[in-house]
C-alpha cells in the first residue's frame, strides 16, 4: 500500500508536534515547516500527495502559500486548518482552490477522515482515465509501450524511460507549466544542480523529437518550469 506524503504548515510548535505524530501513527509521511517563508522551498524540494496549512503564519500566509502552489502550475490538493473562523476567512479559503477549511479546534479522526477521503477521490480519477494514448499535433504518443508515432509520415520512434515518463508529465499538466522541481524529484529522484542540467539535456531532445510539427512547443518557463503547447 502506498505511503502517503504530506506538507503540514503549522506555526504551533506543540500542536504541529502532536499533528504530525497523530498523522504517521496512521501511516502517513509528514514533513512539518513551522515558519511560512519555509513553505514553498519545501514544497518545491520534493513530491506531497496533499498540503495541511494553517493560515496564520509567520513571514507568509497560509493564503499566499495556497496561491504560491497553484501558481507553480501543481494541482496538489490543499486542506486549512486554522483558527480563522469569520465568514470572509472561509469565503478566502477556497477561493485559492482549497479542497477544504476546518477551524480550530477540530477533531483529528474527522480530519483523517477527510485527507482520505481527498486523496481516495484521487485515486478514482486516475483510475477512470480511458487509455495511456494521447493526441499531440501530428503525434501520437502511446505512454505505456512509449512509442511516438508521426501520423503524417507514419514514422515510429521508441523513447526511453526518462523521455516517456517527462512527455507524459508536461502533457498533464494541459498546457500550464510543469515545476521543474517536482519533475526532477517524481523522475531522477532527487533536484540538484546535476539532475537539473540532465533534464535540460532530455527536454531537448524531446523537442527534437517533436520538432517535425512546428506548432509544437516546449517553452521554458525560467525559474519555474516549462510547458507544452500546441498552437493551433
Amino acid at each position: 500500500m502506498k505511503r502517503y506524503k504530506l506538507l503540514l504548515v503549522e506555526d504551533d510548535v506543540n500542536f504541529g508536534a502532536v499533528l504530525k505524530s497523530y498523522l504517521e501513527l496512521n501511516d502517513f509521511t509528514v514533513d512539518w515547516v513551522n515558519d511560512g517563508k519555509d513553505a514553498m522551498p519545501r514544497f518545491e524540494s520534493s513530491v506531497y500527495d496533499l498540503v495541511l496549512l494553517d493560515v496564520m503564519l509567520p513571514n507568509v500566509d497560509g493564503f499566499s502559500i495556497a496561491n504560491n502552489i497553484k501558481a507553480t502550475g501543481s494541482n496538489v490538493p490543499f486542506i486549512f486548518i486554522t483558527a480563522k473562523t469569520l465568514r470572509n476567512d472561509i469565503v478566502e479559503g477556497y477561493k485559492t482552490g482549497a479542497d477544504d477549511y476546518i477551524t480550530k479546534p477540530f477533531d483529528s479522526e474527522i480530519l483523517l477522515y477527510k485527507i482520505k477521503a481527498i486523496l481516495g477521490r484521487g485515486i478514482s480519477d486516475k483510475s477512470n482515465k480511458p487509455s495511456d494514448h494521447f493526441e499531440i499535433g501530428a503525434f501520437n504518443f502511446d505512454y505505456r509501450s512509449r512509442f511516438l508515432l508521426n501520423t503524417h509520415t507514419n514514422e515510429k520512434q521508441t523513447l526511453s524511460p526518462k523521455e516517456s515518463e517527462l512527455l507524459m508529465m508536461l502533457i498533464s499538466q494541459n498546457e500550464e507549466i510543469l515545476p521543474k522541481a517536482l519533475a526532477l524529484n517524481r523522475i531522477w529522484g532527487d533536484a540538484n544542480y546535476f539532475t537539473s542540467r540532465s533534464m535540460d539535456v532530455y527536454v531537448a531532445k524531446l523537442r527534437k523529437l517533436l520538432a517535425s510539427d512546428n506548432r509544437i512547443k516546449i517553452i521554458t518557463q525560467h525559474g519555474s518550469g516549462y510547458r507544452l503547447i500546441t498552437e493551433k
